[in-house]
């Protein structure tokens, strides 16, 4: 599925914060991954697609004829 750029910030954003609040990271991180921020992290795991958020779309009915 692909993403608008409004889906794709409020999926990052969501899941940085569940990280700032202490929510174990869905990556194996190097020492020098733990200094990122939890945005960046929370980047680097949709890059991979690991974060287990769906987007729910709803479109307007159609208009019959």
């Amino acid at each position: 599925m692909k993403y608008t750029r409004f889906e794709i910030a409020r999926i990052i954003g969501a899941r940085a914060l569940q990280l700032s609040v202490g929510a174990p990271p869905l990556l194996k991180l190097k020492k020098d991954d733990l200094k990122k921020s939890p945005v960046e992290i929370a980047k680097m795991e949709f890059e991979k697609g690991v974060i287990p958020l769906t987007v729910k779309r709803i479109f307007p009915p159609k208009l019959e004829e």
